[in-house]
């Protein structure tokens, strides 16, 4: 039997994925076994959402190729599965505007919720009329959940919670946001400053009981840094991505030495966003 009282979760990951790892994959199991061990809530679903190529990351591969990888990545996942609708968008899109977007649809209604669910369907063609439908206006989020909807949190790792202090990365009513009405679930190691950096930051401070601090006991050290690395050196990946994965990656020839010079130079999508509206309003 459900336990009525516990909240339903659905975990959020946003992020290049370039390409995804076994530690992505690690950090869905992580965060669902410390969530349902509270006895407060009961994780049902996991979300692999890859930003879109205007994020302009250096060495950032096609968001095609990306999606496709987080798709076979989760082939035999039976709760996380990968959304597109952040990767088809031709503008970056603000993180707190993707937990927005999947928040309104689990309100729009339980027949959403039922189509989503731990349903193993690949996503792509037949999800895509519900991911580029109209959003729901701004005005709706405003409004408190509806009773019994899940709640949709932002999983990721102390880097996450640490870029939250770089300098015009991210919006300071962005952060209250996605950590004051949603909530954050961050997988941390033994020994890291995540504790710390919550208590240096205010905003992090005064939403605390919302930032779930998840430790990984068994250290996992993958990277897709790393990855890209050992693949530009010619180096074996294996057991470090899932075997989909780097059949794939073999396939297409995706990374090399001319793609990780992609997008060199380029200010990121947000460091350029929210300098350029610091600048046209300085008194903000």
């Amino acid at each position: 039997m459900e336990d009525p009282e516990k909240t339903e979760v659905v975990l959020l990951a946003c992020g290049s994925f370039n390409p995804i790892t076994n530690m992505h994959l690690r950090l869905f199991e992580l965060a669902r076994d410390y969530m349902n061990g509270t006895g407060k809530y009961r994780v049902i679903k996991g979300i692999i959402s890859p930003v879109g190529d205007a994020y302009k990351k250096k060495g950032l591969i096609s968001a095609h190729h990306r999606v496709i990888m987080a798709e076979l990545a989760t082939k035999h996942s039976s709760w996380v599965e990968v959304d597109s609708w952040e990767s088809l968008q031709k503008e970056w899109t603000e993180t707190e505007k993707v937990l927005r977007h999947h928040q309104e649809k689990l309100e729009a209604g339980g027949c959403d919720r039922q189509q989503d669910s731990p349903v193993l369907e690949r996503p792509g063609r037949k999800r895509k009329w519900a991911e580029q439908r109209p959003e729901v206006s701004q005005k709706k989020s405003l409004e408190p959940r509806t009773k019994g909807v899940p709640e949709v949190k932002l999983l990721c790792g102390a880097d996450i919670l640490e870029s939250f202090g770089v300098p015009n990365l991210w919006k300071s009513e962005d952060i209250a946001k996605i950590v004051g009405d949603y909530g954050l679930v961050c997988v941390t190691r033994v020994g890291n400053d995540a504790q710390k950096f919550i208590y240096e930051s205010d905003v992090l401070w005064k939403h605390r009981a919302n930032i779930h601090l998840v430790n990984e006991w068994i250290t996992n050290d993958i990277s897709s840094t790393k990855i890209r690395r050992a693949l530009r050196r010619g180096q074996s990946i294996r057991y470090l991505v899932p075997d989909l994965v780097g059949e794939y990656i073999e396939k297409h020839s995706l990374y090399s030495p001319e793609s990780e010079e992609r997008n060199v130079g380029v200010v990121l999508a947000p460091l350029q966003r929210n300098t350029a509206d610091i600048n046209s309003n300085p008194t903000a």
